[in-house]
């Protein structure tokens, strides 16, 4: 009982993760006309290890690092968020967001390779077709709308290419770790981590240019401050608590394909907010999304029904 409710709440947690990741494109497009993208990584993780340090210091998230190979979580950290959030960042300076959107997608394919080469995680012939059913849904949506991938542009393509790649390796790689860490410890090490590194290097580009002084401009803006503090509180501190205990309780295939949800959510966003239309074309690919992640879902909740019960069949016995 307690393993099923377990799944339960990763399933749950893993669904608000791909809400939130899909409103904060939203909030991303705010706080980047009022700051510079490394400046906004720079507060968005500042805010997300604040908020996390102060319950850890009043004792209420208890860590204990004690007997554990602290140096094995620093790959974790450099995959994400210092190589997904570069490699992002310096990738769409040279390509678009649709470009990012239609590549973005396969990356619970890649997740689902790079798991059954490394933690061989087996999936069926129907999860891999219901993965793929998942991430043509959402290049259906960026096709319907008239965008597509400018193979002219390979240096773009390539670094967002290898961001997608990051963040599948995260999957993995954090899925092996929470063996032996627990999710609030993990999470804390990756942001705290992310905070030194992004504060360092944008301290050191403003004191190359001369625009020290500048730093703590955005801070005079109300509406990069509501987005920062949505970026650092929910897109960052809370997807990776969420993320990290999922990936302690499901498979990382399992766990990579709702990240196509977030496309869902940041079409009902944009109509929402922006008052952009809902097109029969967006309501297709969602369909198809929702339908691939059901698929890989669901067929792996049967398969595990099935060895419970056959376990426990073979205690009878």
């Amino acid at each position: 009982m307690n393993q099923l409710h377990g799944m339960k709440l990763a399933y749950a947690a893993i669904t608000l993760n791909a809400v939130i990741v899909g409103f904060s494109f939203l909030f991303t497009k705010m706080a980047l006309q009022q700051a510079t993208p490394l400046d906004t990584l720079v507060y968005r993780f500042a805010i997300s290890f604040a908020v996390m340090t102060i319950p850890v210091l009043f004792g209420q998230v208890k860590l204990n690092f004690r007997g554990k190979r602290l140096l094995a979580a620093l790959p974790l950290a450099a995959l994400y968020p210092l190589g997904f959030f570069t490699l992002q960042t310096f990738g769409l300076q040279h390509a678009t967001s649709s470009e990012g959107g239609i590549l973005y997608a396969f990356t619970p394919v890649l997740t689902m390779i790079i798991a059954s080469l490394f933690l061989r995680e087996r999936t069926t012939a129907f999860q891999k077709l219901s993965i793929f059913l998942s991430a043509f849904g959402v290049v259906f949506i960026f096709a319907m709308k008239g965008s597509g991938i400018d193979w002219s542009n390979m240096t773009g393509i390539l670094l967002l290419f290898l961001s997608c790649l990051t963040s599948a390796g995260y999957s993995v790689l954090a899925r092996s770790l929470l063996k032996t860490f627990k999710p609030a410890e993990v999470t804390y090490l990756m942001l705290g981590i992310g905070f030194m590194i992004f504060l360092i290097a944008s301290v050191t580009n403003h004191t190359a240019s001369g625009t020290l002084h500048t730093i703590f401009e955005p801070l005079l803006s109300g509406t990069f401050i509501i987005s920062v503090l949505y970026l650092g509180i929910f897109s960052s501190l809370l997807t990776a608590l969420t993320a990290n205990y999922a990936l302690s309780k499901l498979e990382a295939s399992k766990v990579g394909v709702f990240s196509n949800l977030s496309t869902i959510v940041s079409i009902v966003a944009g109509a929402a907010f922006l008052k952009e239309e809902i097109t029969i074309y967006a309501l297709i690919g969602s369909i198809m999304i929702i339908a691939g992640v059901m698929g890989t879902n669901r067929m792996g909740r049967r398969s595990k029904t099935i060895n419970y019960e056959a376990k426990k069949k073979n205690v009878k016995a």
